[in-house]
């Protein structure tokens, strides 16, 4: 414990805390920086450490001359002058290079070049991050030698090694995993997002629609929609308001949401959905549409209003709870049950729907952001059961373990990128940036049913996986992405940070950028499910109206 660092450590622990300077997908405060820099430079002290020591096995098996203990001393004096000297000037130059490459990134993704770079706060902040994780390593390793030493006087000493090495693995394990995470972080995260699941936004009221879920002769009660479900049912839009964007008649459109407190389990909550479908005559509209939801039930009212808008409110869209966890603890610790529920309501909507007679049954679509878009995938067995069983589909910034992106990334057409993949010549399934010149390729014929995934080239939730610790991702091999530095480059461990605190920020840049969509979905729609009297113009100006209005929640 009282031990001075490694030399070798340290020189790796200063060059990983260099790379963790590099650019990523999304600019980052310095704050952020300097716990990229903390956590990088402790592992790269880890692998230093682990260098050191095999040498000096290797050394010690050859057995050097007398001699030679005093000269390394001498050496190791010598190599801490000249990094005392090289590392000083080195680390300064690091952090004014971090800072200027961080400038050029904010103007590629339009954003100000003005960024404060608190290069001293990064250096300390690191470094006591750093110094913090060192001292818990250094601490197991203290504890891991005297219960070796306690048990050397019970058994050998190879058994009391290998006894001592399992029981500290296994209290590291439960109790990071179990106490740290499982009962610290995930407790105190639910009971917040609990309380939160119980509150109302305020101004929002409940409707007084019967056709939205929460209002007059709701089989749901409006206390039991949820925080986000009373957002989703509390905004829905009057038929006058879509009369106005959209200069055309328009009825009150069908809203439907099923909270996690409606309904005990995901079977019993499709069916109370499809009750209320059924109540609010849903399946008369011309089009039905299932919105996949993220942790805590929400629905991206910049996805839902454009479909409303364009076919004159005769749509109706159901939607279902499956947690209230928020979506940064849902994805770690529950992302299965957004599969299972949304495959549990699409088979029970899809099955009533085939009731109606052919001719008289509306579009079934499907749409999702996020962890909802990775919720709608997983409720299909692949591309081709999506195409048979729907009419269409938007689905933004779907996660890398979203299995229908997956398999179309793979699959992709030859010579196109990973971040803008063509598939099968694009005669489904499309994928936008900037989708008014996006969804234009390629030049073949683009057949319905239509599938528009929108995903941007610098959206860490797109990217992000456990494999960008040891293998460099495709994303990041030439051509890069439009929004991309060339200058950011793929270092063990160091890029999984990045990219892990890249998700955190990936908000605070403008659409269509980090994970950040906007009103794409205007166009989406518009090619996926487009009315027959549809004009550009009605395009442009629906466009503009969800440009300039502030979203409800």
């Amino acid at each position: 414990m009282r031990r001075w660092p490694g030399l070798t450590a340290t020189c790796v622990a200063t060059v990983f805390f260099w790379l963790s300077l590099t650019p990523s997908l999304v600019p980052r405060p310095w704050y952020l920086q300097g716990v990229i820099g903390g956590i990088t430079a402790a592992i790269g002290y880890a692998l230093g450490a682990l260098a050191h020591w095999l040498i000096r096995l290797a050394v010690t098996a050859l057995r050097p001359r007398p001699d030679a203990r005093r000269r390394a001393q001498r050496l190791r004096a010598r190599g801490w002058l000249g990094y005392y000297v090289a590392a000083v000037a080195l680390t300064v130059v690091a952090l004014s290079e971090s800072a200027r490459m961080q400038r050029e990134l904010r103007a590629l993704q339009e954003l100000p070049e003005t960024l404060t770079w608190h290069s001293l706060m990064i250096s300390l902040l690191a470094l006591a991050v750093a110094a913090a994780l060192v001292l818990i390593a250094r601490t197991v390793r203290l504890g891991t030698r005297a219960l070796i030493r306690v048990l050397c006087r019970f058994v050998p000493r190879p058994l009391a090694v290998a006894v001592a090495l399992l029981v500290s693995a296994t209290a590291v394990v439960v109790g990071s995993r179990d106490v740290v995470f499982g009962r610290g972080v995930v407790d105190v995260a639910s009971r917040i997002a609990e309380s939160t699941n119980q509150d109302t936004k305020e101004g929002m009221r409940r409707p007084s629609s019967r056709l939205v879920s929460g209002g007059p002769e709701s089989l749901v009660r409006w206390e039991d929609l949820g925080y986000e479900g009373r957002n989703f049912a509390g905004s829905a839009l009057s038929a006058r308001t879509i009369e106005q964007v959209t200069h055309r008649p328009a009825r009150e459109p069908v809203r439907v949401y099923v909270g996690a407190q409606s309904a005990d389990g995901f079977a019993e909550g499709a069916r109370l959905a499809v009750a209320e479908l059924e109540r609010t005559g849903a399946f008369d509209r011309d089009v039905l549409a299932v919105a996949g939801t993220t942790g805590r039930g929400w629905v991206n009212s910049t996805d839902a209003e454009p479909l409303e808008f364009l076919h004159g409110g005769d749509t109706a869209i159901v939607a279902m709870q499956y947690s209230y966890l928020p979506s940064w603890l849902s994805f770690l610790v529950d992302k299965e049950q957004a599969g299972r529920a949304n495959r549990a309501l699409v088979e029970a909507v899809r099955a009533r729907l085939l009731a109606e007679p052919p001719d008289e049954r509306p579009k079934l679509v499907v749409f999702g952001e996020s962890l909802g878009a990775y919720g709608i995938e997983a409720a299909f067995d692949g591309p081709d059961d999506l195409l048979r069983k729907v009419d269409g589909a938007v689905l933004a910034g779907s996660p890398d373990f979203a299995p229908i992106r997956r398999e179309l990334t793979a699959g992709r057409d030859p010579g196109t990128p990973v971040w803008r993949p063509e598939y099968a010549d694009g005669r489904h399934f499309r994928f936008a940036q900037w989708p008014e010149k996006d969804l234009a390729r390629p030049e073949g014929a683009w057949r319905y049913p239509r599938v528009v995934h929108l995903q941007n080239a610098s959206d860490a939730v797109v990217w992000w996986s456990p494999e960008l610790a040891l293998h460099r991702p495709e994303w990041l091999r030439q051509p890069l992405g439009p929004d991309i530095t060339d200058e950011v480059n793929w270092f063990p461990f160091v890029t999984f940070w990045q990219t892990t605190v890249d998700m955190a920020v990936s908000y605070g840049v403008e659409a269509p950028h980090g994970h950040r969509y906007g009103t794409g979905s205007v166009e989406a729609w518009t090619s996926v499910l487009p009315p027959d009297d549809w004009t550009d113009e009605d395009t442009r100006r629906l466009k503009r109206h969800m440009d300039a209005r502030e979203a409800p929640y």
